[in-house]
């Protein structure tokens, strides 16, 4: 059965409850990804692991998340949605309860890999769950927007939780805050929310699963080992998946759908948009703590700033997608997220830069969560209830695989200069450009396409330039 959808209107209180029961999990587990980096020298010290091992306790959490979004994405469709994400908020809550009592190395990496798991098994289930309880439409487009509001600010919510605990509490709270508000999301999900998946009952792509599941973890941990060989055999795997999907009976993840301009390049999109945004935080915070000597504590109140920014972004760009359609607030969002970053290139060892850093977060996070909003229509759009496990997936693990590479692939060229600053500018530099080439090919690759010679059928759906109430079309 499925959760009855609206388009327009105004929501019934049970619809309402369900949005914030989805959408709260979806913050508590955007605050999960980042909290612990504020935590990270505390819990070092807390359970042994050495300074040069820490980026361990990032990257355990990382490879599961990024490895296995998509295969549960699928699962999500063919065997209950609601019921994937109920086993991925259980899974949380035991993890954040592991991770809080962990009193060896070991043990504390085992409950980041379990932590990754979950937001594996649950992100992807409350995205469909959010788009298949909302028609495409106006309301879906403003739903996606707070989503997005709230994926950003949880970002910012966790450094700053993250600092407020360890200052006051321990590292273990960092952990164990997860707790209780998993534990209400538990109890309110199966009183609020209908479970629905695929009508017809098919049988899992094992191939596909296995070697797009190795592909994703091979070619995720190469890029933070800086291995290529690895990422080669990565790569492999990912072109066996793609051979097996062409010839399988019931695939993991349809040609048809992989095809799809909107799904294609709304993927591309939302690997840009993360990537080079969560390298940016990062560089950002080295330099606020390396190069002007903040507390961290101070680092997160000024990351605070642009999170004013985040909410209002998810508020405006529903409205906006609905008068402009997803391409054009795509790329301008996109443009807006790489020319804010622009005047960061020319930052220095004075804290009179914090005039420049503060408008640039600022105009940056608003381009940047339009483009999280804007990218994550796109890529769900003109797509029956039956895909959008798979639909939903394929943008979850978008937002795993950019936000575990982008640091990694930043950081090495930063590496290239011997003065961390110069470094910094280096790597801020090429964020800018990637940003760029993007605008342009995303507005090619999503432009309306006529039905001449060369266009099949995959390549004039959907069409994304959609105003209120129309559809994306399809055929």
């Amino acid at each position: 059965m499925t959760e009855p959808s609206v388009s327009s209107g105004r929501l019934s209180t049970r619809l309402r409850l369900t949005l914030f029961v989805l959408l709260g999990a979806q913050f508590m587990l955007s605050v999960d990804f980042s909290i612990l980096n504020v935590a990270l020298p505390q819990i070092g010290s807390g359970v042994g692991i050495s300074a040069g091992d820490l980026p361990w306790v990032a990257s355990a959490y990382a490879l599961p998340a990024a490895g296995f979004t998509l295969l549960f994405g699928r699962i999500a469709d063919l065997f209950g949605r609601r019921r994937l994400f109920l086993a991925g908020i259980s899974l949380l809550t035991v993890a954040s309860v592991l991770g809080g009592l962990a009193d060896s190395a070991s043990l504390l990496l085992a409950a980041r890999v379990l932590q990754g798991l979950s937001t594996a098994m649950a992100a992807p289930a409350a995205l469909s769950l959010l788009t298949t309880s909302f028609s495409e439409g106006a309301m879906r487009e403003r739903v996606l927007g707070l989503n997005g509001a709230l994926l950003s600010g949880g970002f910012t919510v966790g450094a700053l939780v993250g600092g407020t605990l360890v200052g006051l509490l321990s590292w273990r709270w960092a952990f164990l805050i997860n707790v209780p508000v998993a534990v209400a999301i538990l109890v309110a999900t199966p009183r609020l929310i209908a479970d629905s998946r695929a009508p017809e009952k098919v049988r899992l792509d094992v191939p596909g699963a296995v070697s797009v599941t190795a592909g994703l973890l091979a070619f995720t941990y190469g890029v933070i080992d800086r291995s290529v060989w690895i990422a080669a055999v990565g790569v492999v795997l990912l072109g066996v998946f793609w051979a097996v999907e062409l010839r399988a009976p019931a695939p993991l993840a349809s040609v048809r759908i992989l095809k799809r301009p909107s799904v294609k390049w709304g993927n591309f999109a939302g690997l840009v948009v993360f990537s080079m945004e969560s390298a940016l935080i990062f560089l950002m915070t080295l330099y606020l703590q390396d190069v002007l000597h903040f507390a961290p504590l101070t680092t997160g109140l000024i990351f605070g700033v642009p999170g004013l920014a985040a909410v209002a972004a998810g508020v405006v760009a529903g409205r906006a997608i609905g008068r402009y359609g997803t391409r054009s607030v795509l790329v301008v969002g996109l443009l807006v997220q790489g020319l804010a970053t622009a005047p960061l290139v020319l930052l220095g060892t004075d804290r009179v830069m914090l005039a420049v850093l503060l408008p640039a977060l600022f105009v940056g996070f608003f381009g940047h969560v339009t483009s999280i909003v804007a990218y994550t229509v796109t890529a769900t759009s003109g797509l029956p209830d039956s895909e959008q496990g798979l639909a939903t997936g394929l943008a979850a693990l978008s937002q795993q695989v950019a936000a575990t590479i982008g640091i990694p692939v930043l950081s090495a060229v930063a590496a290239l200069r011997a003065v961390q600053l110069d470094g910094i500018r280096l790597a801020l530099a090429v964020d800018v450009a990637v940003t760029l080439v993007a605008v342009g090919l995303v507005w090619v690759g999503l432009r309306v396409r006529s039905g001449g010679a060369g266009a099949g059928a995959d390549a004039v759906a959907p069409v994304v330039e959609v105003g209120v109430g129309e559809r994306a079309a399809a055929g």
